[in-house]
């Protein structure tokens, strides 16, 4: 067979044979998994069964022992198989299996991943998949596909299939489901798919408040001859992007809405997450940012609100979205939050401060427009930034929205991106 070239990443791997790694607890899933086995090679790909199970001995036999799986652990695999908790057990063996298959898609024996299971199985599976490129066959067949999948897919992009039944043994329906994924997962791999990239590829940040700042830098550089993809500042928006740079896909930043930061110190419903700004400082691609939308936290409907948060200042943005203008203080916190993750920049990173404003709401005469609450915020951020090598600061005398500040964050971009 020719090889076949996987190119979801920027270093591309060659693999010999297609190969499905098919996933399953195997002390109760072991059947359903073998069926699922027979069905990706009849469909004419290679697979190998790793077992996960944590509890009983596995019922049908797997290529890939549950051992060599826990010994990916950094506790090794004894830790994981002495668990006598099943939580806990599915949370080590979880670990160890993204270890595992992390390692498995660097030496280039694994073209695709499939799992079954239940919630814990699903659970299990689902966090390792999500560490694996945007863009790299995922499907995971399970009995809480069709509620919210949010906790297993987050920001990436698993394909999660409904079993309509539980995965207890072979019969009509659970036949032709499992038979039905088998066979997506076949086509997924027997198929190369080259990403299309025409122009180089810009990530942005946006909420509603910076439309108009970032639609006029998108247009500016789209006719510089880049491909912006602009990511909705609602968490998961933030962290998709960062997935994108993992995987190679995105080549440069401007990341313009950094309000994420805010719901993730306060307790907003858009959180950042604990890793924010993380994966773009590894990449050391080129990166421009700016404190877009911090005036604010998001909350849902206005019952929502904590009642900690009763004396504060409201707007109502529609029904569903309430936002808080946020305090002097918990700007300084940002600032030191975000001047946290900086300290780790490996390549230059250029941060643009808007002095009349940081979102719509923030400009003379809006109900957000507080200067001393955008002077704590900025102050601290330089305050704290000082003395890192390769960390500029900017300070434009412009609300976000207006063209010359957008003019600017184009200019320092270009900078950058010509280094």
């Amino acid at each position: 067979m020719a090889p076949v070239r996987l190119s979801v990443t920027s270093r591309p791997v060659i693999l010999m044979r297609p190969s499905v790694y098919a996933i399953a607890t195997m002390d109760t899933k072991g059947q359903e998994i073998a069926f699922v086995a027979r069905q990706v090679e009849q469909a004419g790909a290679g697979v190998t069964i790793v077992d996960v199970g944590t509890q009983g001995p596995p019922t049908a036999s797997p290529t890939i022992a549950r051992e060599t799986v826990a010994g990916c652990h950094p506790r090794g695999a004894s830790f994981v198989l002495s668990q006598t908790d099943r939580g806990a057990a599915v949370e080590a063996m979880s670990e160890a299996l993204d270890r595992f298959l992390t390692g498995e898609y660097q030496a280039g024996r694994v073209q695709g991943v499939m799992g079954i299971g239940g919630s814990g199985g699903t659970a299990l599976i689902t966090r390792a998949m999500r560490s694996l490129p945007v863009g790299f066959p995922k499907l995971m067949v399970s009995t809480v596909a069709s509620g919210n999948t949010a906790p297993y897919v987050d920001c990436g992009d698993i394909c999660m299939m409904p079993s309509v039944v539980d995965v207890a043994g072979i019969n009509a329906v659970s036949s032709r489901v499992l038979a039905n994924a088998a066979h997506a997962m076949a086509g997924m791999v027997a198929h190369e798919t080259q990403p299309i990239e025409l122009k180089p590829i810009v990530g942005m940040t946006m909420f509603g408040v910076t439309t108009t700042c970032v639609t006029a830098v998108r247009e500016a550089l789209e006719l510089q001859g880049f491909d912006c993809l602009v990511f909705h500042a609602t968490g998961t928006g933030g962290r998709a992007m960062e997935k994108l740079v993992e995987s190679g896909l995105i080549k440069a930043v401007l990341d313009i809405t950094t309000t994420e930061v805010a719901d993730e110190v306060v307790g907003g419903v858009f959180a950042a997450g604990p890793h924010r700004f993380e994966a773009i400082l590894k990449a050391g691609i080129p990166y421009v940012m700016s404190l877009g939308a911090l005036d604010m936290v998001n909350f849902g409907a206005p019952e929502s609100v904590p009642s900690k948060f009763g004396d504060r200042l409201f707007h109502r943005h529609n029904p569903q979205v309430t936002l808080m203008r946020t305090t002097p203080q918990e700007n300084r916190e940002f600032a030191r939050w975000i001047a946290g993750k900086l300290r780790h920049a490996t390549a230059p990173v250029v941060v643009l401060i808007p002095e009349n404003g940081v979102s719509a709401l923030d400009a003379a005469g809006q109900p957000f427009h507080d200067p001393e609450a955008d002077i704590a915020l900025f102050d601290e951020f330089e305050s704290e930034v000082r003395g890192l090598k390769q960390v500029t600061v900017q300070r434009h005398p412009n609300h976000i929205n207006d063209p010359e500040f957008a003019a600017a964050l184009v200019r320092e971009f270009g900078r950058l991106w010509n280094r």
